[in-house]
C-alpha cells in the first residue's frame, strides 16, 4: 500500500539541556513532530537527571509556545513604563540602536556611558557570555560587575578552598550524614534532594538549616532555625565544640590544612552559649550538632546561596568551608561539601568574551546597585542601557530606585527578552528572544559533573533572534570587522572548554551533540581532596588566608552580624523588628516562569509566613491582607500563619512580577543595594521590616 504523504508526520527527538539557574542543568528530550515541539521530558540516560524534570521545566512548551511572548521588534509609544509599543522591522531596530550607540561614543562621555545589563537568564555559556561581551567589550561600554546572586559565596570558598570545586552530588546517597544549609532543595536543587532521600532510606541523618521550615526542612529528621545572617556565628561555634572536645582529624589537618592553630584560638570564644545568642537558638542545638558532625561520618554539608546574601555572607561561607577539614570529611566521595561544582570545568572565558577586546580602562558597575546607579551623578551618567537575560525592575533591590532610574527619559534602553516583562515595559526598543529550543548553546553545571550540548530543536518563532545573533548583526551596523565577530554558534561552542585540558579529553563539540551530555574525565568515585591538592596558593586548605590579608580583608573567618538587626543597629530594630527573607516560590524561578497562568495560579498571591508570636500582637490572621514596610518602601501580601516562619522572622517567597501583583510591588520594594563583606554581592536577606494588617 502506497505511504499517504498527506498524513505521515515527520518525528525526530533532539537532546538538550535546560538553560535555567538551578544546580541541577538537567538534560532534556524534545519530541518534535512536523517543526513543532510536542513533548519534552528528562533524559533517563543522564545519570544526573535520570529521566525527572522539576514541575517547571516539565511545562517548558508552555514558555515557548505562549501567546505572552514578545512576536517581533517593538519601539514605544506611550510613557516610560507604560509598556505601549508598536511593531518595527528588526533593519529598524538594529539602525536604531547602532545610531544612539554610536552617538554616545562619539560625545564627550563616551561608550562608557553605555551599560549591558545581564545575568542567569539562561546559563548557558554562548546565549549568557560570549558575543555579547566582545561586542561590549570592542564597544568600549562599562563594565558590569554580576554579583547579584552568588558573589559573596564564591568569594568565601574561594577563601578557603581555592576555587568552586566540591562533592560528586551522585555520592550524596551514601553519606550517613548530610547538613542541608541554606538550602530548600526540592524547590530549587531537585536531583540532589533524590539522592538525599535514597541515603535517608540507607539510615543516614538529614539536618536542614534555614531560618525558614521549607518543604525540605519538613522532611529532615532535624530542623535548626538560626535568625538570618547568623550562620557564620553558627559555623564557628561548631568549631569550637569540634576542638574543644577533639572531634577532628588531626593526620588530615596536618597534611592537608593551613593555620589550624590560629583558627583554634580565635573560636575558643565561640562557646555553645554564646553562638545561641548569636544564632537565636538553644545552645544545646549547637553542642549536638557539633558532635553529630564530629562522630558520624562519612559527613556531608550541601550548603546553597541563600544563606551569603547578607553583609557577611563571604566570611560565613568561609567559615562553613573550613568544617570539612576538620573532620577529614573529604577523605570520603560521600563526604566534604558542595556549593558549586563549576570550577570543575575548564571553561575557555577568554576564548569566548575576548576581553583583549576591551579599549581603554572602563570603569565597572555593579549590577546590585543598579538603581543608584541610574540616578546618582556619575561621570559619564549611564545614557543608554542594554537590558538581556534579566529583570532588574523586579529582581534588582530596592526596586523604587531601580524603577525610577529606567523611568528617566534621557535613558535610552534597549531590552532584548522572550516576555514583555517589567523592565521590558521600560524599553525604548523591545527585541524578540529566542528560548531554550529555539537555539544552540553550550553548558557546564553548578551542581554535577557533566558537559552538555543544547541543539536547536525548533526553528525561532516569530521574529525572535538569539543573544548571539543579535550581537553579530549590532557588531556589523557599527563598523566592527574583527573576524571574531562572524563567528558561527557552532565556532563559539568548539571553542567553550579549553581542549588541552585532561577533563575534557576525549569528546568535543561534535561529540556532545550526538550524544547529548558527556561526564568530565573525573574518577567515578570522586573524592577531590581526599589527598589534599587545593587548588588554593598553599595547597592546603586555607583556615587562615594570606591572600585575603593582603587585601586588607581578615586573616581568619570572622563572624560579620547583619546591618539590620537589634544587635547592630537598636534604633532601627525599634522600628521595624522583624528580619525579612524572600526565598524562591516553588512555582518561580527568580523571575522567570513566574508569568505564565498555570505558574501564577499555583502560587495564587503573594504571600508572607508569620509566626503565630509575631501575628498575635499585630492583630493579624491567617489569611488577612498585610502590608509589609520599612524606609525603602513596601508591598502588599496574604498572611499565613503558622510555624514556617520562626519567630521573629517574616518569610516573602518571591519573585514575583510586580504587574501581576495587587499593589504593583514585590518584596524587592524593601530589600537593601548594600554589599557583601566578599565578592560585592547582594544582601537580600539583611533586611528588617514592620507588618501590619490591611
Amino acid at each position: 500500500m502506497p505511504l499517504d504523504l498527506s498524513t505521515a508526520r515527520e518525528r525526530r527527538v533532539v537532546r538538550g539541556a535546560c538553560p535555567h539557574d538551578c544546580p541541577d542543568t538537567c538534560a532534556l528530550l524534545t519530541t518534535v513532530e512536523n517543526g513543532r515541539a510536542v513533548a519534552i521530558r528528562g533524559a533517563p540516560d543522564h545519570p544526573a537527571t535520570a529521566g525527572v524534570l522539576c514541575t517547571k521545566v516539565a511545562r517548558y512548551l508552555e514558555r515557548t509556545y505562549s501567546d505572552q511572548r514578545v512576536p517581533y521588534p517593538m519601539r514605544r509609544v506611550g510613557r516610560k513604563g507604560e509598556g505601549r509599543f508598536e511593531r518595527i522591522t528588526w533593519d529598524e531596530a538594529l539602525a536604531t540602536i547602532a545610531a544612539r550607540f554610536a552617538g554616545i561614543a562619539a560625545s564627550p562621555d563616551g561608550a562608557q556611558a553605555i551599560l549591558p545589563y545581564s545575568y542567569a537568564g539562561t546559563m548557558g555559556h554562548l546565549q549568557y557570555g560570549s558575543m555579547d561581551r566582545r561586542f561590549f567589550h570592542r564597544l568600549g561600554a562599562s563594565l558590569l560587575d554580576r554579583t547579584i546572586c552568588s558573589a559573596a559565596g564564591k568569594a568565601g570558598w574561594a577563601a578557603a578552598i581555592g576555587a568552586s570545586v566540591g562533592m560528586d552530588v551522585e555520592q550524596y546517597e551514601n553519606s550517613r550524614l548530610i547538613l542541608i544549609w541554606g538550602s530548600n532543595s526540592i524547590a530549587s536543587n531537585l536531583h540532589f534532594w533524590t539522592r538525599a532521600q535514597e541515603a535517608k532510606r540507607r539510615g543516614a541523618k538529614l539536618v536542614a538549616i534555614d531560618p525558614y521550615r521549607s518543604a525540605t526542612a519538613e522532611k529532615c529528621h532535624e530542623h535548626i532555625a538560626p535568625m538570618p545572617g547568623t550562620d557564620g556565628a553558627l559555623a564557628l561555634g561548631l568549631m569550637h565544640v569540634l576542638i574543644a572536645e577533639g572531634l577532628l582529624d588531626r593526620d588530615y589537618i596536618d597534611r592537608y590544612t593551613l593555620g589550624f592553630e590560629a583558627l583554634a584560638a580565635h573560636v575558643r570564644e565561640w562557646t555553645p552559649e554564646r553562638t545561641a545568642q548569636a544564632c537565636g537558638i538553644g545552645a544545646a542545638q549547637v553542642t549536638a550538632l557539633a558532635r553529630d558532625y564530629g562522630t558520624i561520618g562519612p559527613a556531608a554539608i550541601r550548603v546553597n546561596y541563600g544563606m551569603q546574601r547578607v553583609a557577611g555572607g563571604g566570611n560565613a561561607m568561609r567559615a562553613i568551608a573550613c568544617l570539612p577539614a576538620l573532620v577529614g570529611a573529604w577523605r570520603h566521595p560521600a563526604g566534604g561539601a558542595l556549593l558549586s561544582s563549576a570550577g570543575t570545568y575548564p571553561i575557555d572565558e577568554h576564548a569566548l568574551q575576548r576581553p583583549d577586546l576591551v579599549r581603554g580602562s572602563p570603569r565597572t558597575i555593579n549590577m546590585v546597585a543598579i538603581g543608584d546607579a541610574l540616578q546618582d551623578a556619575r561621570d559619564p551618567p549611564i545614557r543608554a542601557i542594554y537590558v538581556y537575560n534579566s529583570n532588574p525592575v523586579a529582581v534588582a533591590p530596592e526596586s523604587s530606585r531601580v524603577r525610577a532610574g529606567f523611568a528617566r527619559e534621557d535613558l535610552f534602553c534597549v531590552v532584548h527578552e522572550v516576555f514583555q516583562t517589567d523592565t521590558a515595559d521600560f524599553a525604548d526598543v523591545l527585541l524578540p528572544a529566542t528560548t531554550q529550543l529555539e537555539h544552540v548553546d553550550i553548558h557546564s553545571s553548578y551542581g554535577h559533573l557533566y558537559a552538555l550540548a543544547n541543539n536547536q530543536a525548533i526553528e525561532p518563532l516569530g521574529e525572535a533572534l538569539p543573544n548571539t545573533e543579535v550581537f553579530r548583526r549590532l557588531a556589523a551596523r557599527m563598523g566592527f570587522t574583527e573576524p571574531c565577530f562572524r563567528d558561527s554558534d557552532e565556532d563559539l561552542a568548539r571553542m567553550a572548554f579549553r581542549r588541552d585540558d585532561s577533563r575534557v579529553s576525549g569528546f568535543d563539540w561534535d561529540t556532545l551533540k550526538r550524544d547529548g551530555w558527556r561526564r568530565l574525565n573525573v574518577p567515578m568515585a570522586y573524592a577531590p581532596f581526599a589527598h589534599g591538592g587545593f587548588p588554593t596558593p598553599s595547597g592546603k586548605c586555607e583556615f587562615v588566608s594570606e591572600s585575603l590579608s593582603r587585601r586588607g580583608q581578615d586573616a581568619l573567618p570572622q563572624y560579620i552580624p547583619p546591618r539590620e538587626a537589634a544587635l547592630t543597629n537598636a534604633a532601627l530594630a525599634r522600628r521595624y523588628p522583624l528580619a525579612f527573607i524572600s526565598p524562591p516560590a516553588r512555582n518561580f524561578l527568580n523571575s522567570s516562569f513566574a508569568n505564565l497562568p498555570a505558574f501564577v495560579q499555583e502560587e495564587g498571591t503573594p504571600k508572607l509566613d508569620l509566626h503565630p508570636d509575631d501575628a498575635a500582637p499585630r492583630g493579624i490572621a491567617d489569611g488577612d491582607r498585610v502590608r509589609i514596610y520599612n524606609d525603602r518602601g513596601s508591598f502588599t501580601a496574604q498572611a499565613r500563619v503558622g510555624h514556617k516562619a520562626r519567630p521573629g522572622v517574616a518569610v516573602a517567597p518571591s519573585v514575583w512580577w510586580q504587574k501581576l501583583t495587587p499593589d504593583g510591588r514585590n518584596a524587592n520594594a524593601v530589600t537593601s543595594q548594600a554589599l557583601t563583606d566578599l565578592g560585592r554581592g547582594a544582601t537580600f536577606y539583611d533586611c528588617l521590616v514592620e507588618v501590619v494588617r490591611e
